[in-house]
């Protein structure tokens, strides 16, 4: 047994002694390593030119319809001069994360070729459904990508307004609720918002008064806040 052990490593080492086997082991070892670096370097240079706002904006649907309306927010122009682009609030900043975002994302290449809303009138009849779409996303995900930014648990709630501090306590920081179903309409213009769920629900205490003055859903959401400020709404 120990004079076959002997005789695999005297094979293997002949074969590394030789002068054009260990050049030939070198080269490939090397060449893997600096292909590799190569090919690494490319793919991130490459992620990184579509994750920022310039690409984002290089085609006119975006650039005049979306982008136009970002220019218009606080999330664009502001007192502490933190601006939020557009990668920041679409693209999830792991890795593995931005990866699927981006294989999700590669279908508007083909919305860009046939010209799915190449015009400012095909984009609006669209608004809802992509406005939908990005919603559904941001729920499942739990807002991540505005937790990126916003961190329930280093907010301030005595530097809040009462009510929002109280909605956040009430909803957020119970897990009731995530950040897009209160905040839709943060950067871009809202669609038509007819029959669409709010996100939010009224506390129990209130859904018969309310309902018994057939208050709609913003309504509902005034009372309880008119409601927790002391001044009740007959």
């Amino acid at each position: 047994m120990i004079g076959m052990i002997k005789a695999v490593i005297l094979w293997a080492w002949r074969i590394l002694a030789t002068p054009a086997g260990t050049l030939g082991l070198g080269f490939l070892t090397l060449g893997g390593f600096v292909g590799g670096v190569i090919f690494w370097g490319a793919f991130n240079t490459a992620l990184e030119v579509t994750n920022t706002e310039k690409f984002c904006t290089g085609c006119h649907e975006m650039k005049t319809n979306v982008y136009e309306e970002l220019t218009q927010t606080v999330h664009f122009s502001n007192r502490s001069g933190v601006r939020a682009s557009c990668p920041d609030c679409h693209v999830p900043h792991q890795w593995t994360d931005k990866i699927a975002r981006k294989m999700q994302a590669s279908k508007e290449v083909w919305g860009k070729i046939f010209g799915t809303i190449d015009t400012r009138e095909k984009f609006l009849d669209k608004r809802l459904e992509l406005a939908q779409h990005e919603w559904a996303r941001l729920k499942a995900n739990d807002s991540l990508e505005c937790r990126n930014c916003h961190s329930s648990i280093a907010m301030d709630l005595t530097k809040q307004t009462k009510r929002a501090a109280d909605i956040h306590t009430r909803y957020l920081l119970s897990g009731k609720a995530t950040c897009i179903d209160c905040h839709k309409g943060i950067a871009h213009e809202l669609p038509n918002m007819d029959g669409v769920d709010p996100g939010w629900k009224v506390p129990a205490e209130l859904m018969g008064k309310a309902a018994s003055h057939g208050l709609q859903d913003t309504d509902q959401l005034a009372a309880y806040l008119a409601a927790r400020e002391g001044n009740i709404i007959d």
